[in-house]
């Protein structure tokens, strides 16, 4: 009787044209896990929702795995391979280096943490 049904909820993550490399990458299959810091914008993102990545003109969507706020770049990293968040660093140092240089990344995921959605 207490079935509870869920709407899907579709995104929108919008790549600058800097970034296409990562969209492309997720396009391909070989970046199985994108990050956002968990701010209300993306916190709520769940399993069955439908993300539209959009770069430019270009777009395609996805289905969403599992969706998983972490408090923490390090705590993301005991449940996910860095090789899998960013297939074109070699190392953890470079993940941490690339989200340093994202504008205001650091202090975002500090204030609300990091969320990781894997995609079907």
């Amino acid at each position: 009787m207490g079935n509870k049904v869920t709407k899907v909820k579709r995104y929108i993550l919008r790549f600058r044209a800097a970034n296409r490399d990562f969209f492309e990458a997720i396009k391909k299959g070989a970046k199985k896990v994108e990050t956002r810091a968990a701010t209300v914008k993306y916190k709520d993102i769940k399993p069955g929702d439908i993300i539209e990545f959009v770069c430019g003109k270009d777009r395609f969507q996805k289905i969403i795995k599992h969706a998983t706020v972490f408090k923490s770049v390090s705590a993301m990293l005991k449940k996910h391979k860095f090789i899998d968040i960013m297939p074109q660093v070699t190392s953890v140092k470079g993940l941490e280096d690339a989200y340093k240089s994202f504008p205001n990344y650091s202090d975002k995921i500090k204030k609300f943490g990091i969320i990781a959605l894997e995609f079907e």
